[in-house]
């Protein structure tokens, strides 16, 4: 598999290299040059195979020419064995929609499912290489805490967090800053996660910098993250679709990561009917879905502030795709969003995109009220992500043959779960100590000399 940046085709890159840096040297995203389909074949292989069978399967396409096929074994197999679900993943049905709850890992968020696996994959590659590098990340509230969980204790690598100070949940919070492990830092920048996301670019743009320290990030801009979650689209696919049914899925998301794995899943071959983008009030991608124009507004806080986003960094591969690779294309359109502030998205390839996507938005109050709606008619308790993807499924009547993600616990958002039923979310038995913890983090301006000299002050 060789990999290439949406800015510019013409250099090639190994897993390796995409996994370690993260980001392209050129500011763009890595894609693999070419994507593996399946024909119907192949796909009916996947109908009696267990999560971690079809883990192996999907991840050894995108990594076979770093790691062995005994080694993607282990990895799987030491990546989800301590989850809470033998199974990696749980179904429930609520009416006609189905739920996939992805949120049995140690940090009760769908990131766990990805980010177990980088962590021990940074083990195995620091290993054989002798290596030591830095990983420096932006969260809006779960990947961090699930990139923490992940990387504390490992030789060779540090982990600096930034996340946007009391614009996260206070248990979010937690999750990362009572971590006590030498190797791990937080940072509160006193802006949003666009700010924090940011500065995290400026530092990876930043050659000097970035090679001084040995870069790597572990967003979702990094294409291992998008691989990991591929798998829980077909593994889903096949454990509730009927003989060769297309099937929708309603995916709450900010930074178009999550969603996006689906969109490889479906050029892939799995049979996907549309892909619903379901946004809070920071909606800039059901804006660019419906007008084409992709215009970032201030960032809002809500209810669901996992998805409180407006610079999207994942629709960069979409659109590189949409434009038939054309890097020059793409590279315009990201100088177009960097001056102008905007990009737009002509007719034509907006037309592509709509084949495969539509979008909602849902308000607090909406949010709020699908909560409230799901505890009294079916007893179950979700939270404000999951109730934004059940929500704006049933604003498009998208409700049969519809695979809601189920991105979070609803512990994660006790207080809102807990205003809009009257009920307080269970903690899992094994993890009601951390929430007693001290917390250590360093609270940090929206500046990047002051985040630089922090990061170098301690490695």
């Amino acid at each position: 598999m060789e990999y290439v940046s949406t800015r510019n085709t013409q250099k090639v890159f190994s897993f390796k290299d995409v996994f370690l840096k993260g980001l392209a040297p050129d500011g763009g995203l890595f894609v693999p040059k070419t994507i593996p389909k399946y024909n119907l074949e192949e796909l009916k292989q996947f109908k009696n195979l267990s999560y971690n069978e079809t883990a192996e399967k999907i991840i050894s396409k995108f990594c076979s020419d770093e790691f062995s096929k005994t080694e993607i074994e282990d990895l799987v197999l030491s990546s989800y064995k301590s989850f809470r679900s033998k199974n990696v993943v749980e179904f429930k049905k609520i009416g006609n929609l189905n739920l996939l709850e992805l949120f049995y890992g140690p940090t009760l968020a769908f990131k766990d499912i990805a980010m177990q696996i980088i962590g021990n994959m940074y083990g195995k590659i620091l290993e054989k290489g002798n290596l030591k590098i830095n990983i420096v990340v932006a969260t809006s509230g779960d990947t961090g805490a699930a990139a923490i969980n992940a990387i504390k204790n490992r030789k060779n690598i540090k982990i600096f967090v930034l996340h946007p100070y009391k614009k996260i949940s206070e248990i979010q919070r937690k999750f990362m800053t009572t971590v006590k492990s030498e190797n791990v830092f937080n940072l509160a920048i006193t802006g949003n996660f666009d700010d924090c996301q940011k500065l995290v670019k400026s530092m990876f743009a930043d050659k000097n910098f970035s090679t001084s320290i040995n870069m790597s990030g572990v967003n979702s801009i990094n294409w291992s993250r998008i691989v990991f979650q591929i798998v829980y689209y077909f593994y889903s696919y096949f454990k509730t679709a009927t003989k060769d049914e297309k099937i929708n899925f309603s995916v709450p998301t900010g930074n178009f990561g999550d969603i996006y794995a689906g969109y490889v899943a479906k050029k892939m071959g799995l049979p996907i009917n549309k892909l619903i983008i379901a946004t809070n009030k920071n909606d800039i991608l059901t804006r660019v879905i419906h007008s084409g124009s992709y215009k970032p507004k201030k960032v809002e806080h809500t209810i669901s502030p996992s998805m409180d986003i407006q610079i999207a960094s994942n629709f960069e591969r979409l659109i590189f795709d949409i434009f038939s690779s054309d890097s020059n294309k793409i590279s315009k359109l990201m100088t177009d969003l960097n001056n102008k502030g905007e990009l737009i998205i002509e007719k034509n390839e907006l037309e592509k995109i709509k084949e495969v996507f539509e979008s909602e938005s849902l308000t607090d109050d909406e949010t709020k009220s699908v909560i409230e709606e799901i505890y009294k008619t079916h007893n179950i308790l979700i939270d404000p992500h999951t109730a934004v993807g059940v929500g704006v499924a049933k604003k498009l009547s998208k409700i049969n043959r519809t695979m809601v993600l189920s991105t979070a616990h609803p512990y994660k958002f006790s207080e809102v779960v807990y205003k809009a039923t009257n009920v307080h979310p269970k903690l899992p038995e094994s993890l009601k100590n951390a929430m007693g913890e001290k917390e250590s983090y360093e609270k940090l301006p929206v500046n990047l000399t002051k985040v630089k000299n922090y990061i170098l002050s301690k490695i």
